[in-house]
């Protein structure tokens, strides 16, 4: 009998920000591969949702409201979840955005953005301090302290894996998001650091590195509200993307079950694109 190396039947996934676009996919894709599943999400109504549409398909799952901020809030999830399955094996870290006040208005730094003061615009210069803590916050602590509260059960146990969601911003920042850039490059970085300090005790982190996908944050700064057609900056990156479209939830499901299966029993501290050749073209 050829032994599964992709099996997740019996295992227990925990995701944060499971309410999201994203990684609610996730969580529909782990638990029909047999996983169970609990959904984090700050919005427990949104976490409860994705649990309950899982669950009326015959999977197995629960919806916890949880701030990835807060380590009590996390330790209260955490001991759900142990209460729920008894084991944790899989953490995947998607909590994670951006926050406008964070943001340039501009690209680039002219010279006539210093001279006139236009109401609304944002120059580098701006930028506010607290706006750009909250988002390394919620990027780079908020993926710290999920490891350090479900990354202890699995260091005591003696396996499991790590899933932490960089982004294409960590390899080529993208022009006006600043913070976003830096915290997710904070988020590869402290993968590569997590693999090494938990491979003693058989626990593999790595990273997923979503290119451009069409998400409630981003939908209308990279597509039209009224038209549905791309936006300026929707076509530059489709112009610099050489599979020519955004991506879909479902592209990540692949990489996902490598990372977080026996298929990939020999890799920890790597960060995979999945950007549909953006990363690999130089705009020329």
């Amino acid at each position: 009998m050829v032994m599964d190396i992709f099996d997740l039947k019996g295992k227990t996934a925990v995701i944060t920000g499971g309410g999201g676009v994203l990684c609610q996919s996730m969580a529909r894709e782990l638990a029909s591969r047999g996983a169970n599943v609990a959904v984090l999400d700050i919005r427990e109504d949104a976490a409860k949702s994705v649990a309950d549409a899982i669950n009326a398909i015959g999977g197995r799952a629960i919806g916890i409201g949880c701030n990835v901020l807060d380590k009590e809030s996390l330790e209260a999830a955490r001991d759900a979840v142990i209460g729920e399955y008894g084991v944790i094996d899989i953490l995947i870290n998607g909590a994670g955005g951006n926050n406008p006040r964070a943001t340039t208005s501009s690209e680039v730094c002219r010279a006539d953005d210093l001279k006139s003061a236009v109401d609304g615009f944002k120059s580098f210069f701006d930028l506010d301090p607290d706006s750009v803590q909250s988002v390394f916050n919620l990027n780079f602590i908020g993926t710290l302290l999920p490891s350090q509260v479900f990354g202890r059960i699995m260091a005591e146990q003696g396996h499991g894996v790590i899933l932490n969601i960089s982004s294409m911003n960590a390899l080529r920042p993208l022009t006006k998001i600043p913070a976003y850039s830096a915290a997710k490059a904070a988020v590869s970085n402290l993968t590569q650091w997590l693999a090494v300090h938990f491979a003693p005790v058989n626990v593999r982190v790595n990273a997923i590195a979503p290119g451009f996908f069409l998400t409630d944050q981003n939908r209308f700064l990279l597509t039209d509200e009224k038209t549905g057609e791309l936006t300026a900056r929707g076509n530059t990156i489709i112009a610099h993307t050489p599979m020519g479209r955004f991506g879909k939830p479902e592209d990540l499901n692949g990489t996902l079950l490598w990372l977080v299966s026996d298929a990939s029993q020999f890799v920890t501290g790597i960060v995979v694109p999945v950007d549909g050749g953006f990363s690999a073209f130089s705009g020329v």
